[in-house]
């Protein structure tokens, strides 16, 4: 019997009841996977249905109109979200990459212990305490800006990318540096030169992941970047945000307002959907 057919024939000769098991159970991981899915289909079918209409030129080219009035756009809003997520990963980037980094390559040292602590906490504080922080550091002493709110989506995103540069770390052959070291290269110049460029790709991954999760973060920008209704590039100044604007459309009384809040959640919603595609797919091809 050729091990093949084995399954096969394994698969016919199942009893009544361990195939009516099997259909049960294959039924139940389907109503449990279309129950995860419907929320997700239901949110874009409703936001295409009713912000889509909305996403005209006006809408990536104008500021909102004032309240009551129809057209305007929410330009403001796209160019602050870009901003202030370019400054957040560069602060969550050079600290989520060196701590790591430590982690990973360092795991006797003493301070990994609290490092690692001090990691697992940031994953679990609420981003508006995070936007609370970043009111006492900086908006009490300069005033609401654009650098405040990056500096809290910063923060949050600094434990996922912590995580995911460790476990990429952790990936590469202990071979590599073997041989790295056995070459007379200090360690921290086969960490730099040798094992980040082996795991680049998993940590854009990460780093991409957590872009995702801090961009419709509407909470902490309420406390630090506060919003402005015309365009502002000076990150000193308050500066307005995609969350931002949605939260203040859907809670306006105005249909247009609510409208324009629709049409800037489904932007969100398809950029962050993009982008954990592109890093999923990145994921797998690494």
């Amino acid at each position: 019997m050729s091990a093949a057919t084995t399954p096969s024939r394994a698969r016919h000769q199942l009893s009544p009841a361990r195939r009516v098991q099997n259909l049960v159970m294959g039924g139940l991981i389907v109503l449990a996977t279309a129950i995860v899915v419907a929320p997700l289909i239901l949110i874009f079918a409703y936001l295409i249905r009713e912000g889509l209409g909305a996403m005209n030129l006006d809408f990536f080219t104008k500021v909102p109109a004032p309240e009551g009035e129809t057209g305007g756009g929410l330009a403001n809003a796209i160019l602050g979200s870009i901003e202030m997520l370019a400054m957040a990963s560069v602060l969550g980037v050079l600290v989520g990459v060196s701590g790591g980094i430590f982690l990973a390559e360092y795991p006797r040292h003493p301070l990994m212990p609290t490092i690692r602590m001090i990691s697992d906490v940031l994953a679990g504080i609420p981003a508006i305490v995070m936007g609370l922080v970043a009111y006492g550091l900086i908006v009490l002493k300069f005033g609401f800006s654009g650098l405040a709110g990056a500096v809290a989506l910063g923060f949050l995103m600094i434990p996922i990318v912590v995580r995911t540069t460790e476990e990429v770390l952790k990936l590469v052959p202990q071979t590599v540096r073997e041989a790295g070291l056995a070459l007379g290269l200090p360690k921290w110049l086969v960490t730099l030169r040798i094992v980040l460029p082996a795991a680049a790709g998993g940590i854009v991954t990460g780093v991409m992941l957590a872009l995702a999760r801090v961009a419709g973060e509407a909470a902490p920008l309420l406390f630090t970047a506060f919003g402005n209704s015309q365009i502002n590039l000076d990150p000193t100044k308050p500066m307005s945000a995609l969350p931002l604007e949605i939260y203040r459309g859907a809670t306006s009384a105005y249909d247009e307002n609510q409208r324009l809040a629709k049409a800037g959640a489904l932007l969100l919603i398809t950029l962050i959907f993009l982008t954990s595609l592109l890093a999923r797919r990145a994921s797998r091809r690494r």
